[in-house]
């Protein structure tokens, strides 16, 4: 099979992890004799010092001859440090998102047998987790009107929704449930903002749809207690933009690193994979960020995007492996040896 990827390696860490990931999947494709054609493009900080924006038309049009993206990270200090940028990394994130309709971020948390007892939250209280967070990614405040008034002394930021938008993620959301524990929870604000009155009420007269489904309409400040108290009481959740945002990476901690949880964003156009963690600049060029959401990412790519689950769980099973026999980066190797970004990439595709 002939896999046409686009690479946008971004910013940070983004080029290193990606690098990893890269030699898996092409170990992959020599042990399924696969042909794997990588286009890379620019993105993010590299791309506006390079071409003077975040996410310029050659990128996309790269992205939208391709048949899924892979993707590291964004970000750099220089802009973070800087609040009068008007160009910033961040902006070709959205913009991206925007472009190839980029409509739901999906983000699976689930623990490592291996690992289960690195994470800051009691054993008893996350063994067996395995749930999803569907966060929506093209609305919300994030694309809303903004501005200041008053001389600057005021600003405002608006959250807008349409029905459309709910369905379509809520429909991913009920698909997605019936294939898991059939269980979906609707996470909201429903007492205080109209935007989630009408995500609740969307998605409430969709239910006659899937009667096989139990679905639950929960506060978001519950739910973020919840994460942390009774988080394998979760099956798939769906949420808004601002929500989705803070609450994936809350449930982020549960698997006991940022470095190992994958994501995907399904789309209109393409569908882009991508590790959770941002550019962490720190540890750029030091080859010590930790890979493996970056190589899980792409066994989510194979899974989602070319149908080819023997690939991807040949993937998962390396990365077990590999956490198991303590092939792992120093956020994860404790006391014991710490073995470099690249040798880490390197044994993975060894072991394919």
């Amino acid at each position: 099979m002939k896999l046409n990827i686009a690479l946008l390696a971004g910013d940070g860490i983004g080029p290193e992890v990606v690098d990893q990931a890269v030699k898996v999947c092409n170990a992959i494709a020599t042990k399924f004799n696969h042909e794997i054609n990588w286009t890379a493009a620019l993105t993010g900080a590299a791309a506006i010092d390079a071409v003077g924006e975040p996410y310029p038309d050659s990128t996309h049009e790269v992205c939208m001859a391709a048949d899924a993206v892979l993707f590291g990270a964004i970000g750099h200090p220089k802009y973070d440090n800087d609040p009068t940028a008007t160009v910033r990394p961040e902006q070709g994130l959205l913009k991206m998102r925007k472009k190839l309709g980029l409509f739901a971020n999906v983000r699976p948390t689930f623990t490592f047998p291996s690992l289960i007892d690195n994470s800051p939250l009691k054993r008893e209280r996350i063994e067996g987790t395995d749930l999803i967070i569907l966060r929506e990614l093209t609305g919300g405040i994030y694309f809303g009107e903004r501005g200041r008034k008053d001389n600057g002394d005021t600003a405002f930021d608006t959250c807008t929704y349409t029905k459309e938008e709910v369905v379509r993620l809520a429909k991913l959301g009920f698909e997605m449930a019936m294939q898991r524990g059939k269980k979906l929870c609707c996470v909201d604000k429903a007492n205080v903002l109209e935007t989630s009155r009408l995500w609740r009420q969307t998605v409430q007269a969709m239910e006659k749809d899937y009667p096989e489904v139990t679905v639950s309409y929960e506060f978001v400040d519950a739910v973020a207690m919840r994460l942390v108290q009774w988080p394998n009481s979760y099956d798939v959740l769906i949420t808004e933009n601002l929500f989705g945002d803070i609450l994936t990476d809350e449930a982020s901690v549960i698997s006991g690193s940022m470095g190992l949880m994958p994501s995907s964003s399904i789309g209109v156009h393409t569908s882009l994979f991508e590790p959770i963690h941002g550019s962490y600049p720190q540890a750029a060029g030091k080859d010590i960020a930790n890979p493996l959401a970056t190589v899980l990412s792409a066994a989510m790519m194979f899974e989602d995007a070319f149908s080819l689950k023997a690939e991807a769980e040949a993937i998962r099973t390396v990365v077990n492996k590999s956490l198991a026999e303590g092939i792992v980066t120093e956020d994860l190797a404790g006391k014991n040896k710490a073995y470099k970004t690249s040798e880490v990439g390197d044994w993975l595709a060894k072991n394919i």
